[in-house]
């Protein structure tokens, strides 16, 4: 089985970011302070907040901080917020939490859901640190005082529902399925949030990312075997991910609905390619898991890829890409190293 690492998945989740702690920084900023007058302007406006670079030198991007888009993520803490602008932003799903986090500035939010900083459901967790979490109360709500409530749909929260007479500001947005979807979810949240030009440079970035990477699936076929046999089929991200990548999703292979269950004899008997797993089923911690590793799916290979980042549409549908096909690539190097021995 061939799975991510920690490691892996650290470097993976960051999209080969460099992560620049407080002290570096400050580091980096009297360095560029002796290389010109032009970034010394730069350095004294330069922020405290931790900055994300993406495939540029830490002292570039030092330097152009505040005026550039790294990592698939803008420099959001050096750019005021339009007067326009929503000041106290509350989100009120899992999926629009990861837009506001990935969009907003800090300072516009207000508050986000209980998982919005959970590694394990959001792909956005670490935004999410040192940020407003609410409950369901409607109390809670009603003291924030929210110039924008974002939801899938906000109308259908059970807070909300409790204060219908506010008339809160309110994007409803629809669930992001395919990646169109996720494109369009995104100019509505930047767009709401006034910060348009923020959402065509994620969508860029993404469109560029995933523009390199090779659809290396060769029309073999993989199926998203979840806890307890549970198996995602057509009309999802899962599926969408799975065609971008050249693979052909085993449930529509069968003809099974958005969500079946599969037992591991009729696993065995439909003989996928790949079994595409969540990385957090790598150990067995109780019997859902436990049917993940029957010693009958031992032989099929696998693809594991963090549920934070196909829990939601967003931009870490690009990530999940990234690691399918990197995955899919070890795993056929594994088979052409294979073929090779038995040839000798």
């Amino acid at each position: 089985m061939l799975a991510l690492s920690d490691t892996d998945a650290y470097a993976s989740d960051r999209g080969g970011c460099m992560i620049i702690d407080s002290t570096l920084g400050a580091t980096l900023l009297a360095l560029a302070a002796l290389t010109s007058l032009a970034t010394v302007s730069v350095a004294r406006a330069f922020p405290r907040s931790i900055p994300r670079v993406f495939g540029v030198s830490a002292l570039l991007a030092t330097t152009l901080y505040g005026t550039a888009a790294f990592g698939g993520g803008l420099a959001h803490a050096s750019r005021a917020t339009p007067p326009s602008a929503p000041r106290r932003v509350v989100s009120l799903n899992l999926c629009a939490d990861q837009l506001v986090l990935a969009l907003a500035d800090r300072s516009q939010i207000a508050g986000l859901t209980r998982n919005a900083a959970s590694v394990e459901m959001s792909g956005e967790a670490a935004r999410a640190h040192g940020l407003p979490i609410l409950g369901n109360s409607a109390e809670q709500l009603l003291a924030m005082k929210p110039d924008l409530v974002i939801g899938m749909p906000a109308r259908r929260s059970a807070a909300m529902r409790m204060l219908n007479s506010q008339n809160y500001p309110m994007l409803d947005l629809t669930s992001a399925d395919t990646l169109d979807a996720i494109y369009a979810s995104i100019r509505a949240a930047a767009a709401a949030l006034g910060h348009p030009s923020r959402g065509e440079a994620m969508i860029a970035q993404m469109k560029a990312d995933l523009a390199r990477l090779p659809k290396n699936g060769g029309g073999k076929v993989a199926a998203y075997y979840q806890r307890r046999g549970f198996m995602t089929g057509t009309g999802t991200l899962i599926d969408d991910l799975m065609t971008r990548m050249g693979l052909v999703n085993l449930a529509a292979k069968l003809g099974k609905p958005p969500l079946s269950q599969l037992s591991v004899e009729e696993m065995v008997a439909a003989r996928p390619d790949y079994l595409i797993v969540e990385s957090a089923t790598a150990k067995v911690t109780d019997q859902g898991t436990e049917m993940l590793h029957h010693p009958a799916l031992r032989d099929i290979p696998r693809i594991s890829v963090p549920q934070a980042w196909t829990v939601c549409g967003g931009r870490a549908y690009v990530r999940a890409a990234r690691t399918i096909a990197r995955q899919i690539a070890a795993n056929e190097a594994v088979g052409d190293r294979r073929d090779a021995i038995r040839a000798r």
